[in-house]
């Protein structure tokens, strides 16, 4: 019984700063996916919270239309963080009050993480781990900017590279700088999105903020990195005292992964997923896809989506030498046809 009391305890609410949430757990932002329609399934599932799709800072101030895009709010959100990212303290402060003016996003969230080497060069993303002075002028803006408006967190990873762990100076830096929230990604800007996600450090940076914050209000921390089953999340929770999962890659073609989670940390029991029912999830990701983007983009940009969807399904690899050539609704209704009956 202890067992089960003990994966109960570990799902539970989440406060950052005034915002509360029911829940801890969280859909994480990733380039290219988190967009609103994807986020609408999560919600669906049971994620508790999520994060656009990393939105340029830059982009914002220029009124690039792509970026109002990144940034809508999914019908079925009751909350959801824009991120956003950028190399300049002012021209983040500036996006900021952009979020603010054209959504309804009850969060913002700066990018500290992103290993990619175009956004590196402006930089911004996983550069910050390299100058935790800059993270503090850039959050420190951003804070300011709103106001109070709505929490500001952030979300780094290790460090540069095995040589140069900065994350306990970046946590200190954002700390002071006023953000309401800290995510680690547990792996270094070297290692990209290979090796192990170090859980140790997460533990490691949990202890650091509480010390750091005892005496005054909570600053919440959230994991991410290797998270891809509800057994992972609980893992995670029970080894490092994260506040919060962040799901990333589990959860491509598999949002059902909170639904599980959910009722794993609560119940101990995992109920399998039909796969008529997951199909069906993903032509509801489509159909918001062909609200934002019109069919023809839509239907192209599904195709890495229904080849998630289809993973571990009996005859996949058949299935998905056609959904790459995909080019409209009625070209998945026709390949999915034996599982929408």
């Amino acid at each position: 019984m202890r067992g089960i009391f003990e994966i109960m305890t570990l799902y539970h609410p989440v406060q950052i700063g005034s915002l509360s949430l029911s829940g801890n757990l969280f859909l994480a932002p990733v380039a290219g996916y988190s967009d609103r329609a994807f986020r609408s399934i999560c919600a669906d599932c049971g994620a508790d919270f999520a994060y656009t799709e990393m939105v340029s800072s830059e982009a914002l101030t220029r009124n690039n239309e792509k970026t109002e895009l990144l940034m809508r709010r999914a019908p079925n959100e009751k909350a959801y963080a824009v991120q956003i990212f950028g190399g300049n303290p002012e021209t983040m402060a500036a996006a900021a009050r952009i979020v603010l003016e054209k959504t309804t996003a009850e969060c913002i969230d700066i990018n500290g993480g992103c290993p990619v080497p175009k956004i590196i060069k402006s930089n911004a993303g996983s550069a910050l781990t390299r100058d935790p002075e800059h993270l503090f002028k850039i959050v420190s803006a951003v804070v300011r900017a709103v106001e109070g408006k709505v929490p500001v967190t952030v979300k780094f990873r290790l460090g540069w590279d095995a040589e140069h762990l900065t994350w306990k100076e970046c946590a200190e830096a954002a700390l002071k700088a006023g953000a309401a929230a800290i995510t680690m990604h547990g792996r270094t800007r070297a290692q990209g999105y290979e090796g192990k996600s170090d859980w140790n450090a997460l533990a490691e940076l949990v202890h650091f903020v509480a010390e750091k914050t005892a005496g005054s209000q909570k600053i919440p921390v959230f994991g991410s990195g290797d998270a891809f089953t509800p057994q992972d999340a609980q893992r995670m929770l029970q080894e490092t005292g994260v506040d919060a999962v962040m799901f990333a890659r589990g959860a491509m073609g598999n949002p059902f992964l909170f639904t599980k989670t959910r009722e794993f940390l609560t119940k101990g029991t995992i109920t399998e997923i039909p796969v008529e029912e997951r199909i069906r999830a993903g032509f509801r990701e489509l159909d918001l896809l062909v609200q934002d983007l019109g069919e023809l983009a839509a239907c192209r940009d599904a195709r890495k989506r229904f080849c998630a969807y289809s993973k571990g399904i009996e005859g996949g690899a058949a299935l998905r030498k056609e959904i790459v050539a995909a080019e409209s609704v009625a070209d998945y209704k026709t390949i999915f046809k034996e599982f929408l009956r």
